[in-house]
Order: C-alpha cells, then sequence, then structure tokens
C-alpha cells in the first residue's frame, strides 16, 4: 500500500509542477469530477489558496459493483468527501481494482 500512496503523490507532485511551470494552462473540476481548462494564471493561484492540500491516508481497491457513491457511502464520506479526496476521478468509469482514496489528512 506504501508504494500506492509513494505513486500518487509522485503523480499529484508532477501535476503541481506543471500547472507552476506553465501557469497560463490551468484545470478546475466540478462536483462530478468533470474538468475544464482556463488560462487565467491569477484564478489557478486563488484557487490553491482556497483548498487545503490533502495527503491521501487510506486507500481502497474498487471490487465488482461499487460505485462512488457505495464507496462513499460505505467509507462514512458524503460524495463531496469522496471526490475531494480524488479529484481526478470520472466516477462513470470507475473500474474492478481501482485505487480510490477513501481518507485523507490536511498536508
Amino acid at each position: 500500500m506504501a508504494n500506492h500512496r509513494a505513486a500518487a503523490l509522485l503523480i499529484a507532485s508532477l501535476l503541481v509542477a506543471v500547472a507552476i511551470a506553465d501557469a497560463r494552462l490551468t484545470l478546475h473540476y466540478d462536483a462530478h469530477g468533470r474538468g475544464r481548462c482556463s488560462s487565467t494564471a491569477a484564478y489557478f493561484v486563488s484557487d490553491a489558496a482556497k483548498v487545503p492540500a490533502l495527503t491521501c491516508s487510506e486507500v481502497h481497491a474498487v471490487k465488482v459493483g461499487e460505485t462512488c457513491f457505495s464507496i462513499a457511502q460505505a467509507a462514512g464520506l458524503t460524495q463531496d468527501q469522496f471526490l475531494s479526496f480524488n479529484p481526478n476521478i470520472n466516477c462513470e468509469k470507475v473500474f474492478i481494482g481501482q485505487w480510490v482514496c477513501i481518507a485523507a489528512t490536511s498536508a
């Protein structure tokens, strides 16, 4: 499980590095995990200040028949909490064995 955390942290770090290197392009996600692009660097900076950095502390492997909603419910999370722990997830295309974060702490 530690390897998955390390991989997730590496990916998140690379995404942040890319966003900082090219602040003209930013991604914004709605509550359903759908993203849109913006080219306003000031918007990116203000969003980053509002969103606390989270570190995933517990993961779950998706099983047959599970959905984002059922996983969130089983973990005692609201849908909004689950999506904030998994900002890049596409709930319409979760797959068996996919790792999802079900607990996170502020960095």
